[in-house]
């Protein structure tokens, strides 16, 4: 309305709006019935309109009052009233409801009483409206207390409402992390079904715990990922000081992101730019000399918001209950984000980590199918010490065409150095000394990525479609070196060890020198389809090309083994929903994967170990309640992978191929808000993984149960706050862990652990101080001190004799407390 007449009726102006929405009033929705929207970050306008489409809501409105206003994204299930408000909170406009279904903005002429929230506002998010006594926040808000988040892009790459999601996608919220004080993202794992962890249980002993195994529905993997883009190794060394959410997407997701295993990806959501300015501070002080800082700042450069930065950092400096280890750590992830129009932003984000750790094995002596009882602080290697510096850069960019159709493209690069030049590994005992062996480790994991993604929305005979269009390209180099002391070994005592032990005399000599470099090509396609009845029904195919080169050398032996594989398959995912009622989902799909295995394995007849394929066969059920405060999901699942690697205990070095392994049983999360103050997180998996096609007769017997899998997982977290009253502000809250037996890798006949239960305490208090809001936390870990081992890989094992196996010792006892500030 550029040009409009000065004497033109106020809304006058506004009669395309309302005749373009017209079509829509036959079956305009109750204002207060929940439905579903998936609305980006755009100009107000443009929103205003999407808004009206999804509702079926006629808006009358001056097209003057919403120029040049950009609103928050809407995503979620919310009723329209809700949805409306949060569209509009910024905006500093309000509204009057006609007749049932028109909506007739205006402004507000009453300054908008400020609520604890909205004075601690966030960018892209809203301030908090009260509305029925519930704040309501954007998912990116600091100060967002909810334990459930109503959308996850794991899933779909299209930030799909998890209850329209055919797949089973859990999120971990930044406020979960807070509660339990989070520093390590196994941590944070543990609030969800189907998951463990594990650093010695699967072979990565050679690098003393500086690598960490993600198990999910039984198999392994050491991949995870950073919004969406594949990191190799490095979970367990993960910062966490600049991590919005974690989200778990179980089952494949090939056709989005290629090489995954078949139990599914693990997805950290990191803190981007907001608008509105935000700063933190947290110290973070406990058992055995633990002390970290982060520092969390963020807010526009400049004054119009076309520039806004995020500065994450943190220093950790700790002890273990493990002798000779410790850890040293400095993080830095800086954001610039570039608001080039309200239809195109541009990011820029690096991250840098350092860490100096103590290694350790977890070596334990084995005697009679047991573990030989020692102090469990020992640690046999003595210190031995590794250095990791991690550089992540990467820039993306998108832009929207008009309200139905965008383009997103993002550059990638990690690189990923570990030195340890001095590694005491024990590797066998007889019974009275043990026998260790002197190493060096050089490790460089480098991954460059990037990928495109085209966007669509549209109809097709009354049909709406969301389809997404892509293709990605990943190079994956990795050097690794080996320089040992054998045949020259290093003894200390086994019930008595006094450091260093009898000296090493001769210099190393080199052992292996691994190269390899994978090239990996995708092109997907995926199309999202909203039908009649509620009814949503999602499609896609992937074509995956791989070409894998690979060297072993072993300068010593003047000997090198070579290999080059390329594989390619086009790998398929449906899944169908139905939504009954706006708090119930029910649920299929059909999925398989397909990637290359691990590329320094061999069989013993010196051949690369075949490429991986999975299929997934899963239904279930979603349930919202408390206007989607809470949420919960069962699932039952049968999964099976083909060409698994595990070590051949004939061949040191080399691995056995099992032909296939099964999972599958139902899995169970709750997660969210009982009532205002009560949050609670429930998770219980029962998970059969077993051999079902095997050459080897020995220990991987057909029904033999899979290395290292619980058969039963549970986890109980709840926490309650006090709203009002004297005890205002005070939280306090605790749980449980509970997992059962497992198998142990890779013994014959089969070694088992015994299952544990652990206990956590919470203990808070909130004061608002000015602008200010102040916390003091503290949390305790294992309440009741158990002793327990939560993985063990067994080597060179000699039925009725002592030798060697790697553990994963729990965690004593330990109790952290913190002090924040946010402001």
């Amino acid at each position: 309305m550029k040009h409009r007449n000065k004497r033109t009726k106020p809304y006058a102006g506004l009669a395309a709006v309302a005749l373009c929405i017209a079509s829509h009033a036959g079956y305009a929705a109750a204002i207060n019935e929940i439905q579903s929207f998936a609305i980006p970050a755009q100009a107000l306008a443009e929103a205003l309109r999407n808004f009206s489409q999804a509702s079926g809501l006629q808006l009358l409105y001056d097209d003057q009052l919403v120029a040049g206003k950009v609103s928050p994204a809407l995503n979620g299930s919310y009723t329209p009233r809700l949805g409306l408000d949060r569209l509009l909170a910024e905006s500093g406009l309000g509204y009057q409801i006609k007749n049932g279904n028109l909506i007739v903005l205006e402004q507000n002429q009453m300054p908008v009483r400020k609520t604890d929230v909205q004075t601690r506002q966030s960018p892209t998010a809203l301030p908090a409206v009260n509305v029925v006594g519930k704040a309501i926040y954007d998912a990116t808000d600091p100060y967002n207390p909810d334990y459930v988040l109503p959308n996850a892009t794991a899933g779909t790459k299209t930030d799909t409402p998890i209850m329209e999601t055919p797949l089973n996608v859990q999120v971990v919220s930044k406020q979960v992390m807070k509660d339990q004080q989070v520093i390590t993202l196994d941590q944070a794992l543990k609030n969800v079904s189907g998951i463990t962890t594990n650093t010695n249980g699967s072979g990565n002993i050679s690098f003393g715990g500086t690598n960490q195994s993600i198990f999910l529905r039984g198999f392994e993997s050491e991949t995870f990922f950073r919004n969406g883009f594949r990191l190799q190794q490095g979970a367990t060394t993960r910062q966490m000081a600049n991590v919005e959410s974690v989200e778990v997407l179980k089952g494949a997701a090939a056709i989005l992101y290629g090489q995954v295993e078949p139990g599914g990806m693990v997805n950290v959501i990191t803190k981007q730019p907001l608008s509105t300015p935000y700063y933190a501070l947290n110290q973070q002080f406990g058992s055995y000399d633990l002390y970290r800082t982060t520092l969390d700042a963020t807010g526009p450069i400049t004054k119009d918001d076309t520039l806004l930065y995020r500065m994450n950092m943190s220093y950790q400096n700790s002890g273990s209950f493990r002798e000779f280890v410790g850890k040293d750590d400095v993080f830095l992830a800086p954001v610039l984000k570039w608001n080039i129009s309200p239809r195109t932003q541009a990011t820029l984000e690096l991250e840098y980590n350092h860490q100096h750790l103590g290694l350790d094995t977890g070596f334990v002596p084995l005697f009679n199918d047991t573990i030989f009882k020692t102090p469990r602080n020992r640690n046999y290697g003595g210190y031995s010490s590794s250095t990791t510096e991690t550089i992540y850069g990467g820039f993306n960019w998108s832009h929207q065409f008009n309200d139905d159709w965008s383009i997103k493209h993002r550059f990638s690069v990690n690189q990923q150095n570990i030195d340890q030049p001095h590694f005491v590994f024990p590797q066998e005992t007889d019974g009275v000394d043990v026998s260790r062996q002197l190493n060096s480790f050089s490790t460089q994991n480098n991954t460059y990525s990037t990928n495109v993604d085209l966007t669509g929305h549209f109809d097709t005979f009354g049909l709406r479609h969301t389809l997404l269009l892509g293709g990605d390209y990943y190079r994956i180099d990795s050097v690794f070196a080996n320089s040992v002391s054998d045949p020259d070994r290093s003894n200390i005592n086994l019930l008595n060890p006094v450091h260093p032990g009898t000296a090493f005399t001769q210099p190393l000599f080199p052992m292996v020198l691994n190269t390899n470099r994978t090239d990996q090509y995708g092109l997907y396609i995926q199309d999202q389809i909203k039908l009649p009845y509620n009814f949503h029904v999602m499609g896609g195919i992937r074509y995956q090309n791989f070409h894998q080169n690979h060297l072993a050398d072993f300068p010593s032996f003047d000997f090198n083994l070579p290999s080059v594989q390329s594989n390619d398959a086009v790998t398929p995912r449906v899944g169908i929903l139905w939504q009954p009622k706006s708090w119930l989902s029910l649920y299929a799909n059909y999925v398989e994967s397909f990637g290359v295995n691990t590329a320094f394995t061999f069989t013993p007849d010196n051949k690369p170990v075949p490429p991986t394929e999975g299929q997934q066969y899963e239904g279930g059920i979603k349930t919202e309640f408390f206007d989607g405060r809470l949420r919960a999901t069962l699932a039952y699942y049968d999964l099976t992978k083909t060409n698994v690697p595990t070590s051949d205990l004939s061949h040191p070095g080399f691995s056995v191929l099992t032909g296939a392994v099964r999972s599958r049983g139902p899995e169970l999360d709750i997660t969210g808000e009982i009532l205002p103050g009560w949050n609670v997180i429930a998770t219980y998996a029962n998970t059969d993984a077993r051999i079902i096609k095997t050459v080897e007769t020995g220990y991987q017997a057909l029904g033999t149960r899979f290395w290292n899998v619980p058969r039963n997982t549970g986890s109980l977290w709840s926490t309650y706050e006090l709203k009002d009253g004297d005890l205002q502000g005070f939280k306090f809250g605790g749980g449980v862990t509970v997992r059962d037996g497992q198998t142990a890798c890779c013994s014959f006949p089969a070694f088992t652990l015994p299952g544990y239960a652990t206990v956590g305490l919470l203990a808070a208090y909130s004061v608002d101080v000015g602008n200010a809001k102040i916390t003091a936390q503290l949390n305790v870990d294992n309440l009741l001190d158990k002793q327990y081992v939560s993985g063990l890989f067994t080597n060179y094992f000699v039925p009725g004799g002592f030798n060697a196996g790697y553990a994963d010792f729990g965690q004593p006892r330990t109790f952290v407390g913190s002090i924040n500030i946010q402001y």
